[in-house]
């Protein structure tokens, strides 16, 4: 057995290494069902209306979100989207994207929650909003990122860029 080992070991090492050197696949998550309660601040992601997103100015006028109200957004083919500012990842070629807009009131810190993988930019006056923190969602709420920005009273552009889906579900809530 141990002459066996010994001709095989310079055949298996370098298989060896190379399983331990790859990176190891995450298992799907199991949700429980029912699925567990969204905290209080996350409590208006549910079912929403839908709504095409903007892709020009003109459609751009009368696409609105409302804080703190879900919508899902029906994304466009990249090419056909005009940002009114370059995003900031604007995704490979045949990905999906769009806008639309929505006003803050008050002065604040505002998270965007997005319910697909893609890239978030929030823009006024044609320049984009600096982020202040960024996070994934709450395990088994569809969430699949949420992004912070402090915004001042006004009227601010959501861009979407990057995804690889025509559905994006999206909740702008005011932060505490």
């Amino acid at each position: 057995m141990r002459s066996l080992f010994l001709l095989l070991a310079p055949i298996l090492a370098p298989v060896l290494l190379a399983a331990q050197a790859a990176p190891m696949e995450h298992a799907p998550e199991t949700c429980p069902t029912p699925a567990a309660p969204l905290p209080a601040e996350l409590a208006a992601w549910k079912t929403g209306p839908s709504l095409a997103a903007a892709t020009d100015r003109a459609t751009l006028a009368r696409t609105r979100l409302t804080v703190g109200r879900r919508t899902e957004l029906m994304l466009a083919p990249k090419d056909s989207v005009r940002y009114p500012s370059t995003p900031s990842k604007p995704g490979e070629p045949a990905s999906l994207g769009g806008m639309a807009s929505f006003s803050v009131s008050r002065a604040g810190t505002y998270r965007v929650l997005l319910g697909t993988p893609a890239w978030i930019d929030v823009v006024k006056s044609r320049k984009a909003q600096t982020s202040t923190a960024h996070a994934h969602g709450v395990a088994c709420s569809g969430i699949a990122k949420m992004v912070d920005f402090k915004l001042a009273p006004g009227r601010y552009v959501l861009q979407i860029a990057g995804s690889k889906a025509a559905a994006a579900p999206v909740l702008i809530t005011n932060r505490p």
